[in-house]
């Protein structure tokens, strides 16, 4: 698996704002982006982990 320019970005997103690295790897608002949202409400650490776990995943 190589890493892109992109993905750099979408990692680098998913630290400032896990849900809009979320949103940019998935490109809708399905279940993954709303539970990222959810995620980043209860503590934001548990956000960022699993926008990289999205990310990482797709």
């Amino acid at each position: 698996m190589a890493l892109t320019w992109g993905d750099i970005g979408k990692f680098v997103l998913a630290i400032l704002l896990p849900p809009l690295g979320v949103l940019t790897e998935t490109e809708s608002l399905n279940k993954t982006f709303w539970l990222n949202v959810l995620l980043t409400l209860l503590g934001y650490i548990p956000g960022i982990i699993h926008a990289v776990w999205v990310i990482l995943r797709y």
